[in-house]
């Protein structure tokens, strides 16, 4: 949620934003909602005051019978006429917050300019890109030749775009999940968590998929969701919290399942793991204080780079334009593993700052250590620390052997009792 306040001090920079968002201008319209919100909460702050005033003098008028039934009079119609006050108070508030829940948050000022991906900045390289002897295979025919991934059984359990990974994949896929967790946490100082995979409508409110991604999630009859990725519950661990700021930052990580209906991915990455409805995947989440944000949001890519760098895998880290960045964030880079299948690198992470968007949604603040200094809103970060199918595509086509064996990076060779060829 963006802050009406700083909307209202530079409308001109406001819309400015909005435009390298894709949005037209808005400034004005939100100024008049505000207006409206402010004028219907004076008339009823206003009838309210009255209110109290008259409950406190009517009593002492009771010797004056005219006095007492003027005044009564009024308070009879002013309590007819409050809930009308308090509807209209309601529906301006309303109206102003269902704007701007629809408006994306204000780029930060290094973040790239453009309408979409072309315009995303490549910040580096890491590792070689391995050479074949061979035309080397994407990895579901690898898989599907050694009856390992099985993609007909899952359409015909689930349908389209969902797999069953069997044998040692299914192993991989375990060892994986466990190799991630023990970096995160063993070095770079996160917290594991398990959490729920079904929430409320307002936890998705609250990191800002909801009410603008409704199609791309998955709901259930009793109308909880299931969660698209563990940064919408982790991040709601401070929903409606006042924390001290001696305890900032606090770093949590997850390994859950996620689930996305992929609305809008029709006729895209039909084959393979690359974009499916259920996948599982390591999450980091970070909270902080606004100073704190620079360096942890570096030090965030640092650890989702950290397991690229560990399995040996080539990647790139991209910095993503105003009009390829996500809705909440601020500044977003992309890790990009290189995939010798098709021969191009793809996303494998995505690491986000989101300054105070989604802590105003949640209102989740904290106490500066100043005394007398007044509440602050938090900062949240997100980041794919990895997502596991992806990273298993990743091995699957960067270890395959001429015969149609994947050999195993060493650093997971301890998850899977030194077995070193699938």
């Amino acid at each position: 949620m963006l802050d009406v306040e700083k909307i209202l001090a530079t409308p001109a920079e406001f819309d400015e934003a909005m435009r390298l968002r894709g949005i037209g201008p808005c400034a004005e319209q939100i100024k008049k909602l505000d207006q409206t919100r402010r004028a219907a909460l004076i008339v009823l702050q206003e009838a309210q005051t009255r209110r109290n005033q008259l409950a406190r003098q009517i009593p002492a008028e009771r010797a004056h019978p005219e006095t007492f039934a003027q005044l009564s009079q009024e308070a009879c119609q002013l309590k007819e006429h409050l809930p009308e006050l308090e509807q209209r108070a309601e529906e301006a508030q309303t109206a102003l917050k269902e704007c701007l829940s629809h408006l994306p948050n204000i780029p930060a000022e290094d973040v790239p300019h453009g309408a979409d991906e072309k315009a995303n900045v490549v910040l580096r390289h890491w590792g070689e890109k391995p050479t074949f002897a061979f035309t080397p295979k994407t990895h579901d025919v690898l898989g599907e030749a050694r009856g390992l991934m099985d993609f007909q059984l899952a359409a015909m359990l689930s349908g389209a775009r969902f797999f069953v990974l069997k044998g040692e994949l299914a192993r991989l896929e375990r060892a994986l999940s466990a190799f991630m967790l023990d970096i995160h946490t063993k070095e770079f100082g996160y917290q594991e968590v398990s959490p729920p995979y079904l929430v409320r409508s307002e936890i998705l409110y609250g990191t800002g998929q909801l009410p603008k991604f409704q199609e791309d999630l998955f709901c259930t009859k009793d109308g909880r969701w299931l969660i698209p990725t563990a940064e919408v519950v982790v991040t709601n661990f401070v929903r409606e919290k006042i924390l001290e700021e001696k305890d900032l930052p606090l770093r949590f990580v997850a390994h859950t399942p996620c689930f996305r209906s992929e609305a809008g991915a029709a006729g895209r990455d039909t084959k393979g793991l690359i974009r499916v409805h259920q996948f599982s995947k390591v999450e980091l989440v970070s909270i902080t204080t606004p100073t704190q944000g620079e360096e942890e949001f570096h030090r965030m890519v640092g650890a989702a780079e950290a397991v690229l760098q560990r399995l040996c895998l080539p990647y790139r880290v991209v910095a993503l334009s105003t009009g390829d960045m996500g809705f909440s964030a601020k500044r977003t880079y992309d890790l990009e593993v290189w995939l010798p299948g098709s021969g191009e690198y793809r996303e494998i992470s995505s690491c986000s700052w989101c300054g105070d968007f989604q802590a105003r949604r949640m209102q989740a603040r904290y106490r500066p250590a100043e005394k007398g200094a007044p509440l602050v809103h938090v900062h949240t970060f997100n980041g794919s620390g990895l997502p596991i199918g992806r990273t298993l595509v990743a091995i699957i086509e960067n270890y395959q052997q001429k015969g149609g064996s994947i050999a195993i990076p060493d650093a997971l060779k301890p998850y899977i009792n030194g077995q070193e060829m699938i």
